[in-house]
């Protein structure tokens, strides 16, 4: 398991309010689907937020990938 700094990002208003949404769906909801909102969040930071896409997904707690 990865370490993630998600749950804090739900409090930051600098994280763009679909991030936020999207973090929170990956942390509440079904654990089938949490990859797929961290990936959406990772996404979103890495577009809105000018993040490189390797730091974004490392924010949210996930391996190196694409943000695509």
């Amino acid at each position: 398991m990865s370490f993630s700094i998600a749950p804090l990002l739900l409090h930051a208003e600098a994280v763009p309010a679909a991030a936020r949404r999207a973090l929170r769906a990956a942390l509440d909801g079904p654990s089938g689907n949490r990859g797929a909102h961290l990936e959406q969040a990772a996404r979103i930071l890495h577009r809105e937020l000018a993040l490189d896409c390797v730091d974004a997904r490392e924010l949210v707690g996930l391996a190196p990938g694409t943000c695509a």
